[in-house]
């Protein structure tokens, strides 16, 4: 399945009205060609909506003005050159529904009509490429002013220690949300602008061990990322049952998962592994195989690695 570009979902998002032209230029019926062309030369368009009393009655564009030019017909009125009763979308749909018209049609543009059926603005393709990456901009600044404002937030939070603490529960055997709680913890690192690199670090190890949770225990666990000012603090907590052998449990291609796991694509025994290497401080506890704790430092630059290196 291609994957949806977020340009393509604002044109399912975003309302016609609001990539329309608003400031509309019209001209009426008893205008004619040679008052068009200098209408149309004026404002620089290449087509305008013909009004009469108020009423959408046409269109009429810089093709029909061409073919009155060549045919010496520049004195025709523009009532009798316009394309009646035109074609038009409504300022309430969404953009995708302007593109599937000017597919189908390949008009130039479309008169937009409000629900009453009057005249409110005008698109063109044009219009709609413009709006879309204005869309996209202005999402693009929201972002980047959310990212400030979260990154910014340790600096305004004054305490002893001030922490962020993000806690997912996952559910045992439930490979249809796999993934979901490393995806929010991915997503909100991302906003705290934490670098790229560790982002991914505490996404693989979040991943991991939520995985560990769905596969091994049997009554499910949680996972929490608490994110300090210097680190990244992930622990993930279930009921058991717990890990026999540790030492054996963290070497590459060792995997207690059952065959119909396996045949999913899942327990191939390197998780616990992928944490490790990704983790700068890893702790995990099962006493008595009963329930098991993994708890993963990753520090958030080299000074506060080598301070915590210190620390212990």
């Amino acid at each position: 399945m291609a994957e949806i570009t977020r340009l393509q979902e604002l044109a399912y998002e975003v309302k016609i009205g609001e990539v329309m032209t608003k400031d509309v230029v019209t001209v009426t019926p008893q205008n004619t060609m040679a008052e068009l062309r200098v209408i149309l030369r004026d404002h620089r368009i290449s087509g305008a909506p013909v009004v009469e009393g108020g009423e959408l009655v046409g269109i009429i564009s810089v093709e029909d003005l061409i073919k009155a030019l060549a045919a010496g017909e520049m004195d025709a009125q523009v009532g009798t050159k316009m394309t009646p009763r035109p074609v038009t979308v409504r300022a309430d749909e969404s953009v995708v529904m302007a593109i599937r018209y000017f597919n189908r049609h390949g008009y130039g543009r479309f008169p937009v009509v409000d629900r009453a059926g009057k005249l409110v603005g005008i698109l063109t393709r044009g219009d709609i490429i413009r709006g879309l990456l204005k869309q996209l901009e202005m999402e693009y600044h929201r972002e980047e002013e959310l990212r400030y404002r979260f990154s910014h937030i340790f600096e305004e939070l004054i305490s002893d220690l001030t922490s962020i603490t993000l806690r997912c529960r996952v559910e045992a055997q439930d490979f249809d949300r796999a993934g979901e709680a490393s995806s929010k913890i991915k997503r909100a690192l991302t906003r705290l602008a934490v670098a790229p690199q560790l982002v991914r670090r505490a996404a693989i190890v979040t991943y991991e061990l939520e995985m560990n949770i769905i596969i091994h225990t049997t009554a499910g666990g949680e996972i929490l990322a608490e994110i300090q000012r210097d680190r990244i603090i992930i622990r993930a907590i279930d009921s058991g049952p717990g890990i026999p052998d540790i030492e054996q449990a963290l070497q590459p291609g060792f995997s207690t998962a059952p065959d119909w796991v396996r045949e999913m694509g899942f327990g191939a025994g390197v998780g616990l592994n992928n944490v490790q290497r990704c983790a700068d401080e890893m702790l995990i506890e099962s006493p008595g195989a009963q329930w098991t704790s993994v708890k993963v430092a990753i520090y958030l630059n080299r000074e506060c690695l080598e301070a915590g290196k210190a620390a212990a």
